[in-house]
């Protein structure tokens, strides 16, 4: 069993609660042990950055000085939250004045300080491929997914030293991952691709071409459905999916689904759940 201090970063437990949800077992049946990070707070998402690059650094020191004293390494199912827990850990170590001006707000207004030493931060997809293994993944597959799956990464973690030993530029861990769970992964071009979530109240329509792009391109390439990697960036992909067609003029209509939802489904976890997203990307696909 891994240890791992789970942060869920800012909407896991809010508006996209079925990561939460398929994150815990999931986790339980591959051996890793999700320690809470008692009191997080937000990592700002990028949005606060965009006002004040100090104060999302603080709160994300204060995040990392919550995580070492759990005495373990992050864990995040949200490539956004890796992304951005990864640039703050490397301002803090190669920055350190930037460390000691965050401390100086966590000391005040919490009575905590970061080191951010050696600590890491990881997102669930390079924890699976990386250290529990593929192998093992794949014995524990109980319905194999058997769909073609479109792999959304977007664009957060993929930068040297956040993606695990995955390619920055060309990422396949999430294909080899939906293979492992029995299913066909489908290439095509957008899948690293933005899809504007931290300008979504400012800049609307542009947002919703981005995010039509990217389906559109997942539809045409023959998905059935498309698995993304970051939380965030989810809720444009789902939720928003109808206006981005609209706006954009392209057929955007696929199931959209979490990574940590479809690896749960494959592991034996909610079957109903699976049943209704597979008759959902048939009768899409017809």
């Amino acid at each position: 069993m891994v240890k791992y201090s789970y942060y869920p970063g800012n909407v896991a437990r809010q508006s996209s609660y079925e990561v939460e949800d398929t994150i815990q077992p999931l986790c339980k049946t591959l051996g890793i042990n999700l320690v809470e990070i008692i009191g997080y707070n937000s990592d700002g998402g990028n949005i606060i950055k965009q006002g004040n690059k100090d104060l999302q650094l603080a709160l994300n020191a204060r995040n990392i000085a919550l995580a070492e004293k759990n005495g373990h390494h992050i864990i995040t199912a949200c490539a956004s939250a890796q992304g951005i827990l990864h640039d703050a850990l490397e301002t803090f170590r190669n920055d350190p004045i930037a460390l000691a001006d965050a401390n100086t707000v966590l000391s005040k207004t919490s009575g905590m300080t970061a080191s951010a030493d050696e600590i890491t931060s990881n997102h669930l997809l390079h924890v699976l491929v990386d250290e529990i293994g593929l192998e093992k993944v794949e014995d524990l597959v109980i319905n194999p997914l058997d769909m073609d799956v479109a792999c959304y990464y977007g664009p957060h973690m993929q930068k040297k030293g956040a993606c695990g030993g995955d390619d920055p530029w060309n990422p396949t861990y999430m294909e080899q991952l939906i293979k492992a769970l029995g299913g066909r992964p489908v290439e095509y071009k957008s899948k690293t691709s933005s899809v504007g979530n931290p300008s979504l109240l400012s800049l609307g329509d542009s947002v919703m071409k981005m995010t039509a792009r990217v389906l559109n391109d997942a539809k045409r390439a023959g998905a059935q459905v498309i698995v993304s990697a970051c939380t965030l960036s989810h809720a444009n992909l789902d939720s928003y999916q109808g206006k981005a067609g609209r706006v954009a003029n392209l057929d955007t209509n696929i199931p959209a689904v979490n990574l940590t939802e479809i690896i749960a489904f494959a592991l034996g976890h909610f079957p109903d759940r699976f049943a209704q997203l597979k008759t959902r990307a048939m009768i899409i696909g017809s």
